[in-house]
């Protein structure tokens, strides 16, 4: 392709040329007109991209046309852009019309589970065209502010030979930039099944292949700032200053519990000073608080609004980090084996509350905290005055009797249509919550407002059900106040989601998988009016078998984030390390790398815990001690780590403290079957048998499948002369460690010898013998073959 006139706007010689070259395309297109006239009329031409109407910004790269023609004879193609229908061409360019590209491939984003991209018939069938970046340049000035026809015109068998078909498409070129970068995560689609009620599309092994990219639409293509992430990123917010950022974090042992939220520079960075734990929490937020849901930072950057779970009954520190068990009745979460569309997930309870960066207190707002109702993607007002958030009646996530459901839409999913409600903020206060016409009570569920940065606009989702990621999910525009709300002419035909505005308005961004089942990134123009244009494609903005989500506008200049590291992610790598390591028995591995990880971070009680039991196992009772010690200092509310110093005290020879611990293990939690057994052991020894017995009955009754815990209320009922009563939790105990346990067979085998039953005295002792030499236990062998003679001796004088 070539471009063989110049703009306008050139002096000298070149505007010369460019009238000459104007004169001999104006002849020439006489003369095709002469030819047409006595010969056979062109076929169409269809231009599938841009659509009729489009606007580009004027600091967007260099955009690829794409057409169709209905003529099998066109060999190659002149375009002509101009001013207006019948004016001279600005650009006269010629094209060999190549195919469309799939794009790069990443062989990392390839799996078992997904697709390799592929073209539709259509597209297959489709020629392209994209101007140089001189050519581009001068679209671009020759069309500022106007509409730009863009003239496809086909020739068969070498140029100007014969022209065989023709179309046309408008474009505008917008005075409005866009002046801002999009800061977006770009992440493999290689879905895995997931736990029941977590967010978790991806095989944690693959985490590390989500990145985050920042795209300066001026540039033909982006830059990774944050990659190799051993721990999940997702919903992130910009405040409107462009100074801070709040991302939602997922922590060790996949704890969603966790909210990043730190200041944005050209270096930036994620340290541990920057994590906002959501599951601290106490008082009327204590209740069963483990997550934080759609957190969006205030313009200013002082707080953030975030969805959290009913409040309910008060918890500990401990009891709120643990696995949320508790929420799967507050957000429905499908993952899909479908890469098109791997996941569902919403919340059905919650309410509103607000996050102080300044008192680091987390509390309710007023007038969106009725747990009768779910309160969700609560958006900031320009000023932070007010804000928009999507609001429905609570239910459960899982039904019970309700069906699994397959796929996105299934009508198996949980059925939610959500509201969008105004609320102002009044410093915390909160007011009156009030339905917004035209986003409210129509039949459909509205979610995920954005307000424009002129305060006069909102753009949501609007679907069937649910919210943000649905096949059906199109995007409205209504005034502020409410109105009629607008089907914008943005829509593609398969899911809107994921917009934000521009810093200056004039822009929207959104995330679309028309094109596409690896999502793609698009923008349109809007207007005062509200008034929006056909979208145009964001090019290039990752590999074209990875997905874009979460575009976001970010107010700075385009080198005002150049990197983020995690050094806080390091830490939570080496902790998850650790724990794989303790859960594999691994103990000595798991030590350093516990030891690392403290010395990061020596504030996490949680890590002190782990690191005690692993010196416990490898028999450094005293420093495992003084770890234990220095978890339940940092949280005297952890029944694990008084429990684990209980049991290394007891290994010390330290009864009489053990009994302190446990006991205060069973004020934090009296169902801890783990203390229970403990403590029961420990006084049984102490000779205060009734109480030990009764402990452990109870830890039997919580956990019937252990065979400690059985093992010891064996002996504590032996000891106190219920000899008939211990005998069936011996059996139980035999049974639950599948005879591999010489200590438990010997142990009924003296049972039966004590109550008369001899010869099974003799048979169970001798399985505990084979048990003995097969474990190379030769003490406890010598001993069984004893206690054998002893029973034969005593079956023998029976007879």
């Amino acid at each position: 392709m070539s471009l063989t006139a110049a703009s306008t706007s050139n002096v000298g010689r070149t505007r010369i040329r460019f009238f000459i070259g104007a004169a001999i395309v104006a002849v020439m297109a006489a003369a095709v007109t002469a030819f047409f006239l006595i010969g056979r009329s062109p076929r169409p031409i269809t231009v599938d991209y841009p659509l009729e109407g489009s606007v580009f910004p004027p600091d967007f790269a260099p955009p690829t046309f794409e057409w169709r023609d209905a003529s099998a004879r066109a060999r190659s193609w002149i375009i002509d852009v101009s001013v207006g229908n019948g004016a001279a061409p600005h650009v006269h360019a010629t094209s060999r019309g190549e195919p469309p590209r799939i794009g790069e491939i990443d062989p990392l984003a390839v799996g078992p589970t997904n697709k390799l991209p592929e073209l539709t018939p259509e597209r297959a069938a489709a020629h392209t065209w994209k101007p140089d970046s001189a050519t581009w340049e001068t679209i671009k000035k020759t069309s500022a502010g106007k509409n730009a026809v863009l003239t496809i015109t086909g020739y068969s068998h070498g140029l100007l030979h014969r022209a065989v078909s023709r179309g046309q498409v408008t474009i505008g070129i917008s005075h409005d930039p866009v002046g801002a970068p999009i800061l977006y995560r770009d992440v493999p689609l290689r879905p895995s099944a997931g736990e029941r009620g977590v967010i978790q599309p991806l095989d944690r092994k693959l985490i590390p292949l989500i990145a985050w990219r920042l795209r300066n639409l001026a540039e033909p293509d982006s830059r990774v700032v944050m990659k190799g992430l051993h721990c999940c990123t997702n919903c992130h917010s910009v405040s409107a200053d462009g100074q801070t950022l709040g991302m939602d974090l997922d922590g060790p042992k996949n704890n969603k519990g966790l909210y990043a939220l730190f200041p944005i520079r050209p270096r930036a960075a994620i340290r541990n000073e920057n994590i906002i734990t959501w599951s601290t929490f106490r008082g009327k937020l204590g209740g069963k608080l483990r997550v934080a849901f759609m957190s969006r930072v205030s313009p200013d950057g002082q707080y953030v609004m975030t969805t959290i779970n009913d409040p309910g009954r008060g918890q500990s520190d401990y009891q709120r980090g643990q696995a949320p068990k508790d929420l799967w009745s507050n957000y429905f979460v499908a993952n899909f084996q479908d890469y098109r569309f791997l996941q569902v997930f919403y919340p059905t309870r919650g309410i509103l509350a607000w996050y102080s960066n300044a008192t680091g207190i987390l509390q309710p707002l007023p007038g969106a905290d009725d747990p009768r109702y779910v309160h969700t993607n609560a958006a900031w007002s320009p000023d932070g005055s007010f804000l928009v958030f999507a609001r429905a009646k609570a239910k459960d996530a899982y039904p019970k009797g309700a069906k699994q459901a397959e796929h996105a839409n299934d009508p198996n999913e949980t059925q939610i249509q959500y509201d969008l409600y105004r609320i102002p903020f009044n410093n915390g206060k909160g007011g009156r919550a009030v339905p917004i016409a035209g986003a409210s009570a129509n039949g459909m569920s509205n979610s995920f407002p954005m307000i424009s940065p002129d305060g006069r606009w909102i753009v949501f989702v609007q679907a069937r059900n649910g919210q943000l990621m649905r096949p059906d999910g199109r995007l409205y525009i209504v005034p502020i106040d409410g109105g009629s709300a607008r089907l914008m002419r943005a829509n593609t035909p398969l899911m809107n989601s994921w917009h934000s505005f521009s810093p200056n308005g004039r822009w929207l961004v959104f995330s679309s998988k028309s094109r596409s089942p690896y999502t793609q990134m698009l923008l349109t123009h809007i207007d005062e009016q509200g008034n929006d244009t056909p979208a145009i494609l964001v090019e290039n903005s990752t590999a074209a078998n990875r997905a874009v989500n979460l575009p976001e506008f970010v107010n700075i200049a385009q080198d005002g984030l150049l990197t983020i590291d995690t050094p806080v992610a390091d830490y939570f790598r080496l902790i998850d390390l650790a724990s794989t390591a303790m859960n594999e028995e691994r103990y000595e591995q798991a030590i350093p790398l516990l030891k690392k990880a403290l010395a990061s971070n020596p504030g996490d009680a949680e890590a002190h815990n782990s690191y005690g039991s692993a010196l416990a196992v490898t028999g450094r009772l005293a420093n495992a001690i003084e770890q234990y010690r220095e978890a339940i200092r940092l949280s005297p509310d952890h029944p694990d780590a008084h429990n684990n110093l209980a049991s290394a005290l007891v290994e010390s020879g330290r009864p009489s403290e053990a009994i302190v611990e446990f006991r205060k293990a069973l004020a934090l939690e009296p169902h801890f079957p783990e203390a229970l057994a403990g403590l029961g052991g420990v006084l049984a020894r102490a000779g205060k048998m009734d109480e030990a017995i009764r402990r452990l009955l109870e830890a039997v009754r919580y956990v019937p499948n252990n065979a400690a815990v059985r093992t010891n209320l064996c002996l504590a009922l032996s000891m106190s002369g219920r000899l008939q009563e211990a005998i069936p939790h011996a059996q139980e105990a035999i049974a639950l460690s599948e005879g591999r346990n010489p200590l438990i067979l010997g142990l009924l085998g003296r049972l039966y010898a004590r109550t008369g039953r001899l010869a099974e005295a003799v048979e169970t002792a001798r399985q505990a013998l084979s048990v003995a030499i097969q474990a190379h236990d030769r003490q406890m062998a010598d001993e069984l073959r004893a206690e054998i003679r002893s029973y034969e001796a005593a079956l023998a004088g029976d007879s």
